[in-house]
């Protein structure tokens, strides 16, 4: 189940700068009362353009305070939107090609340790320690550098290959890299010293579920455009500001933090802790790393987002810097969460034929 997010922690995506809006010198653009920082009728030149720029909420126009003058705006864009009626199915036909020209080059190149390289690096890494908790580790390393990486050259890759072709090197070389941590930590799971058991504990079995099903509704919303993860659609660099960014600005770090923390409760040994001590790591340097991009891309328009929202799950919602509209719910009854349900409750019940196939590599 860790798939999701191992291979999408970023992030956080870049792209390169959307056009600039047109703010007329006579209109007036009302301040967030809590965004003291905002200019209240900002020049042209004064904020760094995004995509979707100060636009009243689709869902409803809500009332900062009783006697506020104007409606919230947002600053940046609605998460996890999606509108059936503006796709393109000749996209969609699209991205199941690439998917699947994907799944089989990766599978000859890296699978099939007949014609691949997966069991290769697998041993050369395995190698350096005899211990399986030195090479989960160093794999999370390899990944996460590698990753994490190509993910601050993200502007300079752009401008010298282009959005998509640098998706391609993006995707290309983290995927393997990916896959790889994820079958190992499959098969070395059960290695090592068991540190406690409470696999037999009543109610430790429901807990562990709940809490790995509601991992996964912290993705990141990027992690949702599919078209633009698989370079049909130009990649850009959003900045998120509704559903799940209104509890935290980081939901992939929280969503690992909860996914690691329960499947090292419930496993008990030192493979599991070694695992999530380094998924943890990694993604608390993507949280940092993906503010300082934001805030390089973005400036001011960022750092608006950045007082109305915490990394502390629900810590702007008790401080009251983050106001959460009375029809919230609506911006999670969207189909990527409908997806995402079916897909985690089939993975859970997938488990012993992930299981499997991962035995069969011997990796």
């Amino acid at each position: 189940m860790a798939v999701y997010h191992l291979l999408l922690s970023t992030s956080p995506s870049l792209a390169l700068p959307p056009r600039r809006p047109n703010f007329s010198s006579n209109r007036r653009i009302p301040a967030h009362p809590r965004l003291t920082k905002l200019p209240s009728s900002p020049p042209s030149s004064s904020l760094p353009a995004i995509r979707k720029t100060l636009v009243r909420s689709t869902l409803r126009e809500d009332p900062v305070s009783p006697d506020a003058e104007s409606p919230t705006l947002l600053i940046g864009e609605d998460s996890a939107a999606f509108e059936l009626g503006k796709q393109k199915l000749v996209s969609w036909v699209y991205f199941g090609v690439i998917l699947g020209v994907v799944l089989y080059v990766l599978n000859v190149v890296w699978i099939d340790n007949s014609t691949g390289f997966g069991k290769s690096y697998i041993d050369a890494v395995s190698t350096i320690s005899g211990s399986p908790e030195v090479a989960m580790l160093m794999l999370i390393l390899i990944f996460a550098t590698v990753h994490s990486g190509l993910a601050s050259l993200r502007d300079v890759g752009e401008k010298l290959i282009g959005e998509r072709a640098f998706r391609v090197l993006f995707a290309g070389v983290s995927l393997p890299l990916a896959m790889s941590t994820i079958v190992f930590f499959i098969n070395h799971r059960y290695d090592g010293s068991q540190l406690w058991r409470l696999q037999g504990v009543p109610g430790v079995h429901e807990a562990i579920w709940v809490a790995n099903f509601v991992s996964f509704f912290f993705l990141y919303p990027s992690t949702f455009n599919l078209l633009e993860v698989a370079a049909v659609d130009k990649p850009k660099m959003h900045l998120w500001e509704t559903g799940i960014m209104r509890i935290t600005r980081h939901p992939q770090m929280v969503g690992q933090i909860v996914w690691c923390l329960a499947h090292t409760l419930w496993i008990g040994n030192s493979v599991a802790a070694s695992a999530s001590l380094g998924l943890i790591a990694h993604h608390l340097f993507g949280a940092w790393n993906g503010d300082r991009r934001l805030a390089k891309r973005y400036g001011d328009a960022f750092e608006g987002i950045k007082k109305r929202t915490s990394i502390i799950p629900f810590a702007a919602i008790i401080e009251g810097r983050q106001v959460l509209p009375e029809d919230y719910y609506k911006e999670f009854v969207r189909l990527p969460y409908l997806a995402i349900t079916a897909l985690t409750v089939g993975a859970y019940f997938a488990h012993p034929l992930m299981q499997g196939a991962s035995f069969r590599l011997h990796w």
